[in-house]
């Protein structure tokens, strides 16, 4: 009894949304819009550029070559944590401020670093956001300077090459306006649902006898089909009835007349 109960509620709520689907769509869309209106006028753009850097030590005798190469990967961790330090981004600090007249202090260029590096691979890959897409690769290819000068004298590392270089990307990586259009487009269809349900849920309206018997308990006597009002009538209302006997479930059309 459970499961077909359920079953009927359910039925109930998709025919309520079924006819409730014109508000969904354009709850859906109207925030969509709303949404990437707003990422597009309100959000900052912000630009990358990154750089590739390979750390690594040379030797001539291939049995010793293979064991440097190994310290190498090990190590890896500890220059991808001195690329963030303020011994790097210090010296970073001071170039950028001259060349570029960056405005942020050493907090904000921390935050505007992320390092990357592939499992078993010697190139560390710097990469920099910016609201500046050339200030961007500015920072970069400072980081790339100071460090392969620094790291030698650090980590007694005799060997820094600039894989590649930071190149000025005018394509903005954030804000995102797809993504931001997504999130608006279902954000809209749950809230159209949501009201679409409070507005069928509110609605007290007897659209027809099973909300009478089914939904409030009620014992259904009668039904009206027909209401004719014409000139021919002179006033006078003709009501077909349809009543139900309890006794013996007979139904039969009763046409009465009455004056107003």
């Amino acid at each position: 009894m459970e499961t077909k109960q359920s079953e009927i509620d359910i039925t109930k709520l998709l025919n309520a949304l079924k006819k409730q689907i014109g508000i969904i769509v354009f709850m859906g869309i109207f925030v969509m819009l709303i949404s990437s209106v707003l990422a597009w006028l309100f959000i900052q753009p912000k630009y990358s550029s990154s750089i590739d850097i390979l750390v690594n030590q040379k030797n001539n005798n291939t049995a010793v070559q293979y064991n440097i190469q190994q310290a190498d990967l090990q190590a890896i961790n500890t220059y991808k944590d001195v690329l963030t330090k303020p011994i790097i981004l210090s010296a970073v600090l001071k170039d950028i401020k001259r060349t570029d007249n960056y405005q942020g202090n050493l907090r904000t260029l921390e935050k505007s670093i992320e390092i990357d590096n592939q499992t078993n691979s010697q190139v560390i890959t710097v990469n920099v956001t910016d609201k500046n897409a050339y200030v961007a690769a500015d920072i970069a290819n400072t980081i790339g300077k100071v460090f392969a000068k620094k790291v030698k004298k650090m980590m007694q590392v005799d060997n820094v090459t600039i894989v590649s270089s930071a190149k000025v990307n005018t394509k903005p990586v954030s804000p995102n306006k797809k993504l931001y259009a997504s999130i608006g487009l279902v954000t809209g269809l749950v809230l159209g649902i949501v009201i679409a349900l409070i507005k069928e849920l509110t609605d007290k309206t007897v659209k027809d006898s099973n909300f009478l018997t089914d939904d409030l308990g009620l014992t259904n006597i009668g039904s009206v089909y027909h209401l004719d009002i014409n000139d021919n009538d002179y006033g006078v209302v003709k009501v077909i009835a349809r009543n139900k006997i309890s006794n013996d479930d007979d139904e039969f059309n009763v046409p009465q007349r009455r004056r107003v």
